[in-house]
């Protein structure tokens, strides 16, 4: 009877310690968000003013999801809430954080190093808002990222170098920012890539380590200033759907047999370029194809 007795205690103290840890680690999401909140300076909808409140269960606050697991916050969305902030660095505390979307809102100044903690993230979406400076190297230490996404911000500088160990990537978007330099060629590295948003740019060339990626899907490096030939890589990509590289100075001929390599391209502009030579006369056995634009460029004869 006595073991029988001392081993419920022992149970019942087990559980009493895990949720107590549990207690303590959600304390910490929620001072975490809570510092977040103090950095807000408007919040024209009163989303997070009236919602994030100690009164209310942190899982329970407007954009915040928690995993069933560890009943952690796992997801943190505040995308389309007009909101103007600054990231403090509170927030690399949130360790189970799987997403992070802020999209479409006026966040500004520069990212804390501290987001470099948050080593479960598999989404990130900073998208429309207004972060500047260099694009941190810690972005590299983020192993289990899947999705990068930086489009329309007032980032500056080079990619840098340790993006390119993130070899779980799938979407990366950098468009719409004042990037310049090239595209690395460790993008080769990255061979689980579907999708690249390089547009809009001052990016000078197109590195042939791109052909490594036999799953990409869709290529946007349009609006740059990338010269040289299109890589012959490029057209054996069987898995690409989608390329646009219009408005660049891209030089050089289409290799005649396009359509064996592309089989699946739906969409292909390489319009406003200085390309020359024949158009393929067989281009137009792509089955797939919706939309081509060849035009301002120097090739001759007349599209099949």
């Amino acid at each position: 009877m006595e073991r029988i007795t001392w081993f419920f205690l022992a149970a019942a103290s087990c559980l009493t310690m895990a949720a107590a840890l549990t207690n303590s680690n959600l304390t910490t999401d929620e001072s975490a968000l809570l510092a977040l909140k103090a950095h807000i300076t408007s919040d024209p909808h009163n989303m997070i003013s009236t919602n994030w409140s100690t009164t209310t269960p942190v899982c329970n606050w407007v954009g915040v999801s928690c995993g069933a697991r560890h009943f952690r916050v796992a997801v943190l969305n505040l995308s389309y809430m007009g909101l103007t902030s600054t990231i403090p660095p509170e927030l690399g505390n949130l360790s189970f954080l799987v997403a992070l979307s802020l999209r479409n809102n006026s966040f500004h100044g520069t990212l804390p190093l501290e987001l470099g903690r948050l080593r479960r993230l598999k989404l990130i979406s900073f998208r429309f808002n207004n972060f500047m400076g260099a694009i941190p190297s810690w972005f590299g230490s983020l192993s289990k990222l899947e999705t990068f996404d930086l489009y329309g911000n007032r980032f500056s500088g080079s990619i840098p170098a340790a993006i390119f160990n993130l070899t779980a990537l799938q979407v990366i978007n950098l468009s719409y920012n004042q990037l310049s330099g090239s595209i690395p060629r460790e993008i080769g590295n990255l061979t689980q890539l579907k999708e690249i948003y390089l547009d809009r740019k001052n990016f000078k060339e197109i590195p042939n380590e791109i052909g490594a990626l036999n799953q990409l899907e869709r290529l946007f490096v349009q609006f740059n200033a990338l010269e040289g030939h299109v890589p012959l890589a490029v057209f054996n990509m069987s898995s690409l759907i989608t390329m646009t590289s219009y408005r660049n100075s891209l030089n050089g001929s289409l290799p005649e047999n396009t359509y064996q390599h592309l089989p699946s391209i739906q969409q292909l502009d390489l319009a406003q370029n200085q390309i020359d030579g024949p158009i393929p006369s067989n281009i137009g056995n792509l089955t797939q194809i919706r939309m081509i634009d060849l035009g301002w460029n120097y090739l001759t004869g007349i599209p099949p």
